[in-house]
């Protein structure tokens, strides 16, 4: 059973023991459990659950500042009254080695414009990405290592 279903499961246990089935105490239960669920997988050594939360809130918050950086660059880009640009597919080596995380890398590159992932390759060792402007692959794969799988690798083990 996952953290949050735990969490879930204990948050209407507390709106059924307390009597009230309002949405704020539902809330409350939900909080409580939370906190409750953290000190106890602190104490077995585990990964905070509200430490996981957390990472996966800045993973948000970076694919945010992405999505608005590279829709600038975008817009930037196709307004001016000469298009040059690079277009091109790269291949990125993969850090990530799960289906979850491989899926969600590459869903998160093609949701920001600019950027589509291509393919996966038969070993998950390489995703294909196209880029509209390869001018500098090693940034762009500096970028998305140091980004978006960084934060993946935080947030999920």
């Amino acid at each position: 059973m996952t953290a949050f279903t735990l969490n879930v499961l204990f948050a209407v246990i507390w709106v059924a023991v307390s009597g009230s089935a309002s949405v704020l105490n539902l809330l409350f239960g939900f909080a409580v459990s939370a906190l409750s669920i953290g000190l106890v997988r602190e104490q077995a050594h585990g990964v905070s659950y509200l430490r996981r939360i957390g990472r996966i809130l800045s993973l948000l918050a970076l694919f945010l500042r992405e999505l608005a950086l590279s829709a600038w660059k975008v817009a930037v880009l196709v307004t001016r009254p000469r298009l040059v640009v690079r277009p091109g597919i790269f291949s990125f080596p993969l850090t990530v080695g799960r289906d979850f995380e491989i899926t969600l890398l590459a869903n998160l590159i093609t949701l920001t414009p600019g950027t589509l992932s291509v393919d996966v390759s038969e070993d998950r060792r390489t995703l294909y990405v196209h880029a509209i402007d390869c001018s500098d692959i090693e940034g762009a794969r500096r970028d998305i290592r140091e980004g978006f799988e960084r934060k993946i690798m935080e947030a999920f083990r």
